[in-house]
């Protein structure tokens, strides 16, 4: 007898995988966390064994009253000392991990009563951390980063949590369960229907200390069994697991934390039970295909994170770099290279990607913190020099970027300001700063190429113009640093009076785009004579003139046929005018079409 679907029905028609809906990028990657080495209580040496796992840090008398008082598995996990112990865990974990990327909590009790409990042990908690951080000395929080590391692991936490502070003081814990008669009154409110439709509301706001109807303090939920599957809140980050769920459900729970939502780069589930057995038993009714990549064990990402320091680092060793720290300058040498710096950025952000997953655990060793913050600090001296906007570090997770920021800042250079240009008031102080003739003149070239390319589609022909003429100088003194600089000091110098020195009857933001355009066109493969040249101006003049008559027409450049008229009237005036070789009428009339949308607001302007 046919039991399954497909042999019913017939094979799929179409699969969509959670790893299709990652790559969609619909949902996140889940990170697994273990927080205990086995939940599941069975016989007397599970129990022991779950004792001594859980209370590790207590005495051998502490550990025998709590024997005597707690017999049973449910008992234990209901037990107040054990959900104190891991609400505390936890709020270092949200506060340490989560909280500095603006996303929200869920804790999973093993029953009503835990449920309550733990609310109150979170609430304390949070209040002994924001304590904490109160009282951190200033002397302390103004330690270089050098001398943070050497504090122990728990003050380097307060450390890294304090800038958040008003955030945990202002966090709110709100409890959803289900109701019944005989509850105690204190329950009542954590049960009441119209109460949970407020609480699940709230939660689903983004973080901030101010409420309002896009942003709300409520961060923690904590449940039971409800708002376990259904419940789709994408601000959701975290599942803290106390509680066996079994079966299909544990998938649905832990999908709690994979909806994608702005610079969320991943979900956590963090396992205070052991439910990692439970998931590999409900997986077993899925398809091996189906739920590839549901959980990744947040442990077995450390030899993925040696890699692919390595891997960054890889760049500069296999080009003869031996000191990352004392070889900066060589470093950003090597990063001239276009090819050598999508290779550099493309590892550096793979790198930094598994870093944020891991920068939290003691597992990770200080030489990995250490090269990061090198190679942050090589990528920003590189990105000043190159002014390559694929080296700014976007999208690196928040947690990640401060903890380079803070390096940058320490050697000198502020993370926040961007590159200096030729017409910042800072940028002679910027050369000055250079120690030779060879650093002054890398320094203008890039600094100058920025600047073309800042104005290459308002004015194509001369970007084209000075960009050929910098080739020119960097070709002629390359052998020559000290009058490279001063070549390229003149060059830089001419840069900032703009394209106005060829045509100064001419408006350099309006006509001479144009009229540099035109030139280009009708002057290949031969020399415009005085009148060729003079009949090319005015025949320019005037298409600046019925473009701009024409573009002012609301919702002109949504309009195709509107567009397609304004093209054929410029080949006429090309043709009529005869500047423009036979043939490149055309082609002509749209890019000067295609000039006038990239200077539409100098056009329009009366």
């Amino acid at each position: 007898e046919k039991t399954e679907t497909r042999e019913i029905f017939g094979d799929w028609i179409d699969r969509y995988l959670l790893q299709d809906a990652e790559l969609d990028g619909a949902t996140v990657p889940i990170l697994y966390e273990g927080r205990t080495a086995d939940g599941m209580v069975t016989d007397a040496t599970g129990l022991d064994q779950l004792f001594e796992d859980m209370f590790r840090d207590y005495s051998a008398e502490d550990l025998a009253i709590i024997k005597a008082k707690y017999g049973t598995e449910g008992d234990i996990l209901e037990a107040p000392m054990l959900i104190e112990h891991k609400a505390h865990d936890m709020m270092r974990h949200y506060a340490g991990v989560v909280l500095p990327e603006g996303f929200k909590a869920q804790v999973v009790a093993t029953s009503r009563r835990a449920a309550i409990t733990y609310r109150g042990k979170l609430l304390a908690a949070r209040d002994e951390l924001a304590a904490r951080l109160e009282a951190l000395p200033p002397e302390t929080l103004s330690l270089s980063e050098e001398e943070i590391e050497k504090l122990d692991k728990q003050t380097q936490l307060l450390v890294k949590v304090h800038p958040y502070l008003p955030v945990l003081r202002a966090l709110e814990i709100a409890v959803v369960i289900s109701g019944d008669h005989n509850d105690p009154e204190s329950w009542w409110d954590w049960a009441n229907k119209e109460n949970q439709k407020e609480y699940i509301a709230r939660f689903k706001r983004q973080l901030a200390t101010e409420k309002s109807e896009k942003t709300d303090p409520l961060t923690i939920l904590v449940v039971n069994n409800m708002l376990l599957t259904g419940f789709d809140a994408p601000v959701e980050q975290v599942m803290y697991l106390d509680r066996k769920v079994l079966a299909h459900d544990l998938l649905q729970a832990i999908a709690r934390v994979n909806r994608a939502s702005g610079m969320k780069r991943r979900g956590y589930v963090v396992d205070y039970i052991g439910v990692a057995r439970h998931l590999n038993e409900a997986l077993k009714d899925y398809d091996g295909q189906d739920i590839e990549g549901t959980l990744i064990d947040i442990n077995a990402e450390l030899p993925k994170l040696l890699d692919r320091r390595d891997r960054a680092v890889a760049v500069f060793t296999s080009r003869g770099i031996t000191d990352l720290f004392g070889q900066v300058d060589q470093c950003v040498a090597i990063l001239e290279d276009l090819k050598i710096r999508a290779e550099f950025i493309n590892r550096l952000r793979m790198f930094y990607e598994t870093l944020n997953i891991l920068e939290h655990r003691p597992e990770v060793p200080p030489d990995v913190f250490r090269d990061a913050k090198l190679l942050g600090f090589i990528n920003k001296v590189a990105a000043n020099l190159y002014r390559d906007p694929a080296l700014n570090l976007l999208g690196v997770a928040e947690k990640v970027k401060a903890l380079i920021d803070g390096h940058v800042s320490a050697r000198g250079v502020d993370p926040k300001i961007p590159p200096t240009t030729i017409t910042d008031a800072e940028f002679e102080k910027v050369l000055n700063a250079q120690t030779s003739s060879r650093a002054r003149a890398a320094q203008m070239q890039h600094a100058a190429r920025y600047h073309i390319i800042g104005f290459t589609n308002q004015n194509p022909a001369y970007a084209r113009k000075m960009s050929d003429k910098l080739n020119e100088i960097l070709q002629r003194f390359k052998d020559d640093a000290d009058a490279l600089a001063r070549e390229l000091k003149k060059f830089i110098d001419e840069l900032r009076q703009g394209d106005r020195n060829e045509f100064p009857d001419l408006d350099p933001g309006v006509q001479v785009p144009f009229v540099r355009l035109v030139f280009e066109s009708c002057s290949e493969g031969r020399e415009l004579d005085d009148e060729q040249r003079k009949t090319a101006i005015n025949t320019a003049l005037d298409i600046v003139d019925r473009v701009r008559q024409e573009i002012r027409k609301v919702g002109f450049w949504k309009n195709l046929p509107m567009r397609e008229l304004l093209i054929k009237q410029l080949v006429r005036d090309l043709d009529d005018s005869g500047v423009c070789p036979p043939g490149k009428e055309r082609d002509l009339a749209q890019r000067l079409v295609a000039l006038a949308k990239e200077n539409h607001e100098n056009l329009t302007r009366k």
